[in-house]
């Protein structure tokens, strides 16, 4: 669906937080502006440290912002009494990267603890539980405790304890971080599921990339509390328009500092083209090598798209001659400059 024709969910404007004040004041956030849709799954990526934590926070009021609005369903968080935004959070349910489980309580009384706390009745509490621990398939195991579970099924548990009270919107703070890539894989496979099966709208917050392209729709990369590049995955993943996405995409210098400032093209594969030799009749017909630094193909929006990354040829006349031929044959590519 496009998102152009759904309605706001989540929309941020102006936001600024600050910890601290004077000399010691450390600025985690600034000028955030952002609009997440109804059914969505948006991510959100960055470095360490970049703020990205930080935002998904401001995002229920579990850090207040310095400055700017936060509307979650049409309510500003910042008009909202103690009492009301207690209620609006129920709207907002979260999962960690360190699942964040009651030790001392099974997988059903830790799913039926917050519906507890929300004042329902014990036995709608269990029912809804039970409901839920089918949905996250793990009906065996109402009576483990987070000791008797792997990393995979404390954050199936963590998942249904967030859907508990019938949220909106599941915003999940590194929730794969601490997974094995296979667990990772079955968990990505679980939130979209929700996703589409429930309508939930799902915020995803990684430093990973390969998390946003395995589910999102839509992504916003921030960098140095501020947000860099926001887009859909598939315009990102193809044209990184900053130096941030770049790196990210090339898994944080992957490719090595020896590459530094190197002279090189990205070669978009976007999927509307036969499967042809491009690059080998490219070196072919200007009678030059070129060196590959770098390849990925991915499967968004069930379409495969991918790129290469060569090193350029130091003569400007072949490089001229490379880029004529891909013009000739309606390549679609991008020459910059390599930085780790």
């Amino acid at each position: 669906m496009n998102a152009a024709r759904r309605n706001e969910i989540i929309t941020i404007r102006g936001l600024n937080k600050t910890f601290g004040s004077g000399d010691t004041a450390v600025t985690a956030l600034s000028g955030i502006d952002l609009t997440i849709y109804e059914g969505e799954i948006f991510g959100i990526i960055g470095l360490s440290g970049a703020g990205k934590s930080t935002l998904v926070r401001c995002m229920n009021y579990l850090e207040k912002p310095t400055e700017g609005s936060v509307v979650i369903a049409g309510q500003p968080l910042e008009s909202l009494a103690e009492g009301e935004l207690l209620t609006a959070r129920r709207n907002m349910g979260m999962i960690f990267q360190q699942f964040n489980l009651l030790m001392q309580k099974t997988a059903l009384q830790n799913i039926c603890f917050p519906l507890e706390i929300a004042g329902v009745s014990k036995a709608y509490a269990m029912e809804r539980a039970r409901e839920l621990l089918s949905i996250v398939e793990l009906t065996d195991k109402e009576k483990a405790y987070p000791a008797q579970l792997s990393g995979g099924q404390k954050q199936r548990v963590a998942i249904a304890r967030a859907l508990a009270a019938n949220p909106k919107v599941l915003l999940c703070d590194e929730a794969t971080s601490a997974l094995d890539p296979t667990t990772t894989r079955s968990i990505l496979d679980l939130l979209r599921e929700i996703n589409q099966k429930l309508g939930i709208t799902i915020v995803v917050i990684t430093h990973e990339m390969s998390v946003i392209e395995e589910i999102c729709s839509r992504v916003a990369i921030i960098d140095n509390s501020r947000i860099a590049e926001i887009g859909s995955v598939e315009d990102i993943f193809m044209r990184p328009k900053t130096e941030i996405a770049k790196r990210l995409l090339y898994a944080s210098g992957r490719l090595g500092e020896e590459m530094m400032g190197e002279r090189c093209l990205r070669i978009i594969f976007d999927g509307t083209k036969t499967s042809s030799p491009v690059i080998s009749n490219m070196v072919l017909e200007c009678g030059a090598p070129v060196n590959i630094l770098f390849a990925d193909t991915k499967t968004i929006d069930g379409k495969m798209v991918g790129y290469t990354l060569v090193q350029l040829p130091e003569n400007d006349t072949v490089v001229e001659k490379m880029k004529h031929y891909l013009d000739l044959h309606s390549v679609h590519y991008q020459e910059e400059a390599y930085h780790v």
